[in-house]
């Protein structure tokens, strides 16, 4: 046996090389923005999209070609990707199609904490939770062999504390599986959603879940532990390891499979033992679908719905205890950093007083003391569509002072979309959009996008060039420039930009201070190289 210390994100990619996953396609987002680099730096081929809509809609045509695929992305990013998800499900795949939902209780750097066992059963899609880098690396193999079975995507949901955590991983010496060569085989009436053939396709959906269900029932990843009968504990995901820890004696039924649930099998445990008590991280997504049932469980209160589980969060709520909690102790709060590019930005829109449209990224951290110069934050490429809803109706003295922030990766995710609706739909009196240009996904580590002319491994490809995809939009005033070069001639053209009527794009381009040396070697080897006589 082979011992690896990993983490659940490197987990996963390794089982994806292993069991001959041949694309995986995602979007960086925390706490899944590993699990591609990792499967790239082991031989794979990955590859970043646009967005997480785009990674799932090629991840399921290599998966209508028969080849196994995954897709990664954070919490919300599913989200976006939600449209192609609920009808992929009808459809079904040829090769496996195995979805990471990467969810964030807690909210260490997310806008919400959002459960997506929830999508699984909207969907109607199995879902499979680890508890430990272990049992992402087998769910994952699991995950493309069930989707495969039954020729349907599969949801492989972590949490933060799995997918950064490390743990002891075993493995056999040789784990590499064999799988078909990708061929594409014509099947009109599965992969083309007109509603003549979406009606029989919902039914063979469900019929697909019935048969996960009776195989979860039977032999599905879940783990059934005998203890005392006095207290029963029903867990999932990584509050079962917790929960291990905890109250040692219990008797105990691990849920590895989450959606469709093996309802016979948690009536048995639960008629067995004399206190059953459900815990979960997130949503009581299990609880209320046991109660459902007609099964006499306990969720946990309330209160610990919220943020992340812990062991002592266990105890206290093993005891019902709902007296208020400790506070936890104050950190430093984040900042932009010393020298950052964007300061110079937020320093103006302070010094103008506008009212800052603002969007995700590592400048979304501008709302802060001592610029605190953002007003609106709701997902990524709203900057745009907010500040023109409130450029419509406010009074005319605030709406000439409305201005959209977008980051260079958040305007190719979905601020183009919202840049068309600028020209379409013009504020009668101009409006100003400001992209943050820093070279890089920053908030997420560095990660390349369409803006920069280099794939995930950082080699040469395709370049968006912002200007010229505004310019041929139609946008009159657009402006490129470094804002840190001359902070005051920075804020007299947005000045200027709010006193016209037009509408205006302002390219602040500065590479990212921490990506700087990175990028600069990336395109000295990007260089063509030059033969001397």
């Amino acid at each position: 046996m082979r011992r690896l210390l990993l983490s659940g994100n490197e987990a996963v990619a390794l089982a994806a090389l292993e069991s001959g996953v041949r694309l995986g396609t995602g979007y960086p987002g925390t706490p899944s923005t590993e699990i591609l680099e990792a499967f790239s730096g082991l031989g794979g081929r990955a590859q970043w999209s646009p967005n997480e809509k785009v990674a799932l809609e090629v991840a399921i045509g290599a998966a209508f070609g028969g080849a196994r695929a995954l897709c990664t992305m954070k919490h919300v990013g599913l989200n976006v990707a939600a449209d192609p998800l609920f009808t992929v499900a009808y459809t079904g795949v040829s090769g496996g199609l195995v979805i990471v939902s990467a969810d964030d209780p807690g909210m260490a750097s997310s806008q919400n904490e959002q459960d997506n066992r929830r999508y699984a059963e909207a969907a109607g899609v199995p879902a499979l939770e680890p508890s430990d880098s272990q049992e992402a690396y087998e769910f994952t193999a699991l995950a493309l062999e069930i989707s495969e079975r039954w020729e349907i995507p599969v949801l492989l949901r972590l949490t933060t504390r799995v997918c950064h955590s490390k743990t002891v991983l075993l493995l056999p010496e040789c784990t590499t599986r064999a799988v078909p060569l990708p061929r594409f085989t014509r099947d009109i009436h599965s992969r083309v959603m007109i509603p003549a053939n979406a009606r029989p396709a919902h039914r063979r959906l469900r019929a697909k879940l019935q048969a996960a269900r009776e195989w979860n029932e039977a032999s599905g990843p879940n783990r059934w532990t005998e203890g005392e009968r006095a207290l029963g504990i029903i867990a999932s995901g990584v509050a079962y390891m917790h929960a291990r820890e905890a109250a040692p004696a219990a008797s105990f039924l691990k849920i590895g499979m989450t959606y469709p649930l093996p309802l016979d099998t948690i009536r048995k445990f639960a008629t067995g033992v004399e206190r059953c008590v459900v815990i979960e991280e997130g949503d009581p997504f299990l609880a209320d679908a046991i109660r459902a049932a007609g099964i006499q469980v306990e969720a946990k209160p309330e209160m610990y719905r919220f943020g992340e589980l812990n062991v002592g969060r266990m105890r206290r709520i093993l005891t019902n205890d709902v007296s208020p909690e400790p506070a936890p102790p104050r950190g430093t709060p984040p900042q932009l950093c010393p020298g950052c590019p964007h300061r110079a930005v937020f320093s103006a829109l302070r010094n103008l007083g506008c009212i800052v449209s603002g969007d995700i990224g590592c400048y979304s951290l501008g709302v802060l003391p001592p610029f605190e110069a953002m007003d609106t934050l709701v997902c990524m490429g709203a900057a745009i569509g907010v500040g023109l809803g409130l450029r419509h109706v406010l009074p005319p003295g605030q709406r000439r002072k409305v201005v959209s922030v977008i980051g260079d990766s958040t305007f190719v995710h979905s601020g183009i979309t919202g840049l068309v609706e600028m020209i379409y739909n013009p504020p009668e009196d101009g409006y100003v959009l400001i992209i943050l240009d820093n070279g890089t996904t920053a908030m997420t580590g560095m990660q390349e996008h369409p803006g920069t002319g280099r794939t995930l491994q950082h080699t040469a490809t395709g370049k968006m060039i912002f200007e010229d995809v505004v310019r041929a939009l139609g946008v009159p005033r657009v402006h490129v420039i470094d804002p840190t070069i001359n902070p005051q001639e920075f804020e007299n053209l947005i000045a200027a930009c709010l006193d016209s009527l037009d509408l205006s794009v302002v390219i602040a381009r500065r590479n990212c201070l921490l990506a700087a040396s990175a990028i600069r070697q990336y395109e000295k080897c990007l260089e063509p190289v030059h033969e001397h006589n």
